[in-house]
């Protein structure tokens, strides 16, 4: 170790880590990242480098590690693959590997040969073997097995143990059919792991072009909304959209925000991205399988009318519409428990599959009301989930906490019918979920994940074109090495519930499954550096959980994404994004949709800028100017986004869409039958363009100057507008119509 310098020491134990000691810039620079840096980063990680001799010390442990474990955490593998590992066991003590797989049946493992020095690893000698799994495993959630030392037994651990560390000559025979496992009591010589078997690729695409509707759908209310687009709406736009021969609606993310006030807008800040937004709950649909009592109904028509008030308001208050759908749906709670038991044990049936996490997440709904909303606030012995003190919280709270898992049972209910209505009505996928990057610091997630989640260091982005300062998104990641440690769990579970009631899934930022921008606290987003996390394992863990809901998925990969990201979407036949203002031919001019990627949802707008018709009339350059987001002349702004948008014009009127003076809803609806008719497999028109709306929805680079996530849909002058009056307006069945492939 001394014939390196500290900085090269520094420097190897972040990389063993997966943390980029050094990167290219998006202008291709080469960057070396700051040692405070590191030391934060692996501080994260819980590995001390704020010494030189701590750092020494911190990368001969990490040398070890792998010879302390018996066998690895977690292996990651495709049928195709005759995937090998190494496993670890005192030095001439035999071993012997199964794969327990899902359905009980146990497979051997073949020791191959693998002649390799014991190791002096803490005072002790250990060998090390290598073993082979078959190539023709199912895809699923398996265990490895693994026997060390002569209690063996047939039945539990298979036969021809061989010795570590020492020559194997007489291999074990080819694998032998899978037989039935015997579960018994682990005893101490018996080590388990976690085995996934993932797809090969993505096998529920499409066979032939969709078009479809992305919508923000707290937007989209109706008149009898509670101040805030739910599922009976989704429904509504969603059959509509099917009479125009569209196949899905891809909607914002629907993952729970808080349940105190004031609520989080942004629903990529939610609280857990593992259960969702109650207040999607249509209160209507849910009160007609109930029996209310006559002072309940009263009650449930006052909140009703209170609700419906604020359809016609030209602001979403989500802080008013939860209130009062909490309040509807304590009533519905208390008449679920007095009404149908048939009901009440499907709902028991809920709670035991769901588990642990949902009680958690019902806890910290509870303590919410009781402590405050930021859990960093709470008193010291209630921010640990697995303490004393927050189990005598749920032994005082169970009716609460009990509320807070019927709320998740009634909305995933809902979801369900939501999709199978959907499906019914003629869409090939119907619902397609989004799936946001991270969860909020003071959340739900942040809360009940403590030992899966990075301290000290947040998500963002570094410098772009876009954003020449970075950004910092202030969501705790999760760590590698966590998810490696707990087979994956986290990620799982949360892809699961992503899935549910969905026939498709867009994962925000892809990239992030790939590497990170991890950001220290107290530094500049400029001062961050990347992470690397197991993009087999946690691309395996996402088809996996896909192949098994029988759904599409759709990688949101805008923005500076490394080459690997892209072979490995294309590889495993996960679906792209393009949008058609950021598409750029090699001599800048635009792409022309015949040279989009095939597997790919393309679209006109994305929810980062204005709807079209506010796009052609430079309603983004206007409202940078006015929050002084500009970094250069207005001016220069102005003409260049002209020349943009004279290019599309140009090639419009090539294809004969449009003539020599269109309106600016004739160019929408030239444009989008452009881009419908390139090579891109799917295609998606915004509700808000359906609508003739000109104002964005968010506003990147801004928290409170703008009213991000807070507008409803409106209208080309502005005027508010409800859903049923934008889907009866003939221009939306134009567009519609100009979508259709």
């Amino acid at each position: 170790m001394s014939a390196l310098s500290a900085t090269q020491v520094l420097a190897q134990l972040a990389e063993r880590y997966g943390i980029s000691a050094s990167y290219h810039d998006w202008l291709g620079n080469y960057v070396d990242v700051a040692p405070e840096t590191l030391v934060a980063v692996l501080a994260a990680l819980d590995v001390d480098a704020s010494t030189d001799e701590a750092a020494e010390a911190a990368l001969a442990a990490v040398e070890d590690r792998p010879w302390r474990e018996t066998l690895p955490p977690t292996t990651v593998t495709r049928p195709s693959r005759a995937q090998e590992f190494l496993v670890h066991v005192p030095a001439g003590s035999p071993v012997t590997v199964t794969v327990r797989l899902e359905d009980g049946a146990v497979v051997d493992a073949e020791q191959v040969e693998h002649n390799v020095a014991p190791r002096e690893v803490d005072g002790a000698s250990v060998g090390e073997a290598k073993f082979r799994l078959p190539a023709s495993l199912p895809i699923g959630w398996h265990e490895i097995v693994a026997v060390v030392g002569s209690a063996q037994t047939p039945e539990s651990a298979g036969e021809g143990a061989e010795t570590a560390g020492e020559d194997t000559a007489e291999r074990a025979s080819s694998h032998r059919p899978a037989r039935p496992a015997r579960r018994s009591r682990r005893r101490e010589n018996e080590h388990t792991a976690t085995l996934i078997v993932a797809p090969d690729s993505a096998s529920s695409n499409l066979d032939r072009r969709a078009w479809g509707i992305m919508a923000q759908l707290y937007q989209a209310r109706s008149a009898d909304s509670w101040g805030i687009g739910d599922l009976h709406n989704l429904r509504a736009l969603g059959e509509w959209g099917a009479e125009q021969d569209a196949d899905f609606v891809l909607v914002n993310p629907f993952h729970a925000p808080s349940v105190t006030t004031p609520i989080e807008p942004s629903p990529y800040l939610p609280t857990s991205r593992r259960f969702g937004d109650p207040s999607l709950i249509h209160i209507e649909d849910l009160v007609e399988e109930l029996d209310l009592q006559e002072p309940e109904e009263q009650r449930m028509r006052e909140l009703a009318s209170y609700g419906q008030a604020m359809n016609l308001v030209d602001s979403i208050d989500r802080d008013a519409s939860w209130l009062a759908k909490r309040e509807a749906l304590g009533i519905c709670f208390e008449a679920a428990r007095r009404g149908d038991h048939e009901r009440w044990r499907v709902f028991g049936e809920f709670c035991e599959t769901e588990g642990e996490s949902l009680i958690d997440f019902a806890t910290w709904s509870a303590m919410c009301e009781q402590l405050g909303g930021n859990w960093r606030d709470w008193p010291v012995e209630f921010q640990d989930p697995s303490g004393p003190a927050v189990d005598e919280f749920r032994q005082q709270h169970a009716n609460r906490i009990e509320f807070y898992c019927w709320v998740q049972f009634a909305l995933q209910e809902q979801k369900v019918r939501t999709q199978d209505a959907l499906r019914t009505a003629g869409m090939s996928i119907g619902v397609m979920n989004d799936l946001a990057v991270g969860v909020h610091p003071s959340g739900a997630d942040a809360w009940s994940l403590n030992h899966s989640l990075a301290r000290g260091v947040s998500v963002g982005a570094p410098p772009d074109a876009y954003n020449q300062l970075g950004q910092d998104w202030s969501q705790p990641p999760l760590r590698p090495d966590a998810l490696e440690a707990t087979g994956y769990t986290p990620l799982r579970d949360m892809l699961r519930k992503a899935f549910v009631g969905a026939g498709a899934l867009r994962i925000d930022h892809i990239l992030g499954m790939f590497r990170q921008w991890w950001v220290p606290a107290g530094m500049p987003a400029t001062q961050g550096t990347y992470v690397t996390f197991d993009h087999e394992a946690m691309i395996g863990v996402l088809l996996l959980e896909a192949e098994r809901a029988g759904a599409l998925v759709i990688g949101e990969d805008l923005g500076t994404v490394s080459d690997l990201t892209r072979e490995v979407m294309a590889e495993r036949h996960v679906y792209g994004t393009q949008i058609m203002w950021f598409e750029r031919a090699e001599d800048g001019s635009p792409k022309r949709p015949e040279d989009y990627r095939v597997e790919c949802l393309a679209s006109v707008t994305t929810h980062d800028l204005p709807p079209t018709a506010g796009y052609l009339e430079l309603a983004h350059v206007d409202l940078r100017e006015r929050l002084g987001l500009l970094t250069r002349p207005v001016e220069d702004e102005r003409a260049d986004e002209v020349a943009t948008i004279d290019a599309y014009r140009a090639l419009l009127r090539e294809q004969g869409l449009i003539g020599d003076e269109p309106t600016t809803e004739e160019v929408v609806t030239a444009l989008h039958e452009y881009i419908a008719g390139g090579a891109s497999q799917l295609f998606q028109v915004a509700l808000a363009d359906l609508a003739g709306d000109r104002r964005p929805i968010n506003q990147p680079g801004t928290y409170r100057e703008y009213p991000n996530w807070s507008l409803p849909l409106a209208g080309p002058t502005g005027e508010v507008r409800l859903l049923e009056d934008v889907l009866a307006d003939p221009y939306a069945e134009t567009l519609a119509k100009a979508s259709v492939r």
